[in-house]
């Protein structure tokens, strides 16, 4: 593309997995790759992104576009020719799209913690409203490979990233993903086929050694 871009992220982020994701899968391989301290933010993060103090930050010519989900619709957008597009293109099929990222957006990641952070009648509870969360995005895959229909897109590279948390949720909470909901993890297999899912996520044992250590840290 002949473009200047910088991705400033963190290792396990699943935000940062998505936009690893979107770069590959819209053929973007040759940008630079920041890995910022989130225990210790540095001031190049803080004037990047001065208003939530997060990664992933984008950083385009220059430029810096912050969160996950509008970064990947800036690559998608900058990026069209023999690339497949990562956003449907009927508005209609759009604005859905946008509805289930947004709902794993404010879902997930949140009662992901509330599973390792918990124990006993608390920790049972998060269980249960994960299994819910996640037994919705199976009825809104239903039958089709991917949440777009026959292409991986804009909603599956949302989700996908949470993968590598599965092993920790289901080692703390001690059930079985697979046995509750059988379609959504062979989806997450479909995913795992391609390669900028497998060489865009950090390994799942590494997660859950990571969440170990911030427990210890938090004196969970």
């Amino acid at each position: 593309m002949g473009d200047d871009i910088i991705l400033v992220s963190f290792w396990s982020s699943p935000f940062g997995a998505r936009v690893k994701i979107a770069l590959a899968e819209k053929g973007i391989i040759d940008y630079e790759y920041k890995e910022e301290d989130l225990f210790h933010k540095s001031p190049f993060l803080l004037r990047l992104n001065p208003v939530y103090q997060k990664v992933p930050v984008l950083i385009y010519n220059g430029k810096s576009i912050c969160e996950s989900l509008n970064i990947i619709e800036f690559i998608d957008e900058i990026v069209k020719g023999d690339s497949p597009m990562l956003l449907p293109s009927h508005p209609y099929h759009r604005a859905n799209a946008r509805f289930w990222a947004d709902f794993i957006d404010k879902k997930i990641y949140e009662t992901c913690k509330k599973v390792w952070r918990s124990k006993g009648e608390e920790q049972e509870a998060a269980k249960k409203e994960l299994i819910e969360i996640f037994k919705l995005l199976e009825q809104e895959l239903g039958e089709k490979p991917y949440f777009g229909g026959e292409s991986f897109g804009f909603v599956d590279i949302s989700l996908i990233p949470f993968y590598s948390r599965f092993y920790t949720l289901e080692t703390f909470g001690n059930f079985s993903i697979e046995q509750e909901c059988p379609k959504l993890m062979e989806w997450a297999k479909r995913c795992l086929e391609r390669e900028s899912v497998s060489k865009s996520l950090p390994d799942s044992r590494k997660i859950y050694e990571f969440v170990l250590h911030l427990n210890n840290m938090l004196g969970i």
